[in-house]
C-alpha cells in the first residue's frame, strides 16, 4: 500500500470531500461513507494541484482517459500536467464508450485516471475500451483507492490517498437493517 499523500489528504478533508450516512456506490455496493470528489473538482487550484502531483508518477504518455463523470475533469487536469491529449469514456446503453469524435490509436501509450476507485469496475472498462483501439495502458491513477490497495489492474497504479473504506452487498448491509435512508449521490441513479 503507498503511503498517505498527506497534502492531498489535508486538502481533501479541508474541501469535506468525505461524506458519511448510507449510501449506494456506482458498483451498486453500500458504504457508510462516500468520497463526494465533484467537491475537489469545483476548486480549480486544488484540483489541478493534486492532478499535476499525481501526473508526476507516470512517464511517456501519450493520452490520458478517464470514465464519466468523475474522469472528465480530472483526465483534462493530468493530461494538461503532462502535456498531452486527454479524452473521456461515456456510457451508451449500459456501456462504455467513445463519443463525440474521440479515439485511441494503435500503440498509444494510455493513462487512464478516476477519481475515486472502490471496485475498480469503471476503470477495467475504459482499460478494455482502450485496449480495444490497440493501445497500450501505461498506469492508472486515482486522488483516492477506496479498496485499501487491493485494486489491481495488471499496470501500475497509483493513488494520493488510500483508504479502507467498508461497503457491503444491498442484502448485507446493517445500515439497511437499521432503517437507515439510503442516498446515492453519485452520478449513477439508483
Amino acid at each position: 500500500m503507498e503511503p498517505v499523500n498527506e497534502k492531498a489528504a489535508g486538502i481533501l478533508k479541508r474541501l469535506n470531500v468525505l461524506m458519511t450516512g448510507h449510501f449506494r456506490l456506482t458498483s451498486g455496493l453500500h458504504s457508510d461513507r462516500y468520497m463526494q470528489c465533484a467537491k475537489l473538482f469545483e476548486n480549480p487550484e486544488e484540483s489541478a494541484e493534486l492532478c499535476y502531483d499525481l501526473s508526476g508518477r507516470f512517464c511517456d504518455v501519450d493520452l490520458v482517459a478517464g470514465p464519466a463523470i468523475g474522469g472528465i475533469i480530472m483526465a483534462y487536469e493530468v493530461a494538461r500536467a503532462l502535456g498531452v491529449r486527454n479524452i473521456f469514456a461515456e456510457r451508451e446503453n449500459g456501456k462504455m464508450t467513445l463519443r463525440r469524435g474521440f479515439l485511441a490509436s494503435p500503440g498509444e501509450r494510455v493513462l487512464v485516471v478516476e477519481d475515486v476507485v472502490t471496485t475498480g469496475g469503471s476503470v477495467e472498462e475504459v482499460i478494455g475500451l482502450m485496449r480495444g483501439f490497440g493501445a497500450e495502458i501505461v498506469g492508472v491513477g486515482a486522488i483516492v483507492d477506496r479498496s485499501g490497495g487491493r485494486a489491481s489492474f495488471g499496470v501500475p497504479f497509483h493513488a494520493l490517498v488510500v483508504m479502507e473504506a467498508t461497503s457491503w452487498k444491498e442484502e448485507e448491509c446493517p445500515l439497511c437493517r437499521d432503517g437507515i435512508p439510503l442516498t446515492k449521490p453519485g452520478s449513477r441513479p439508483i
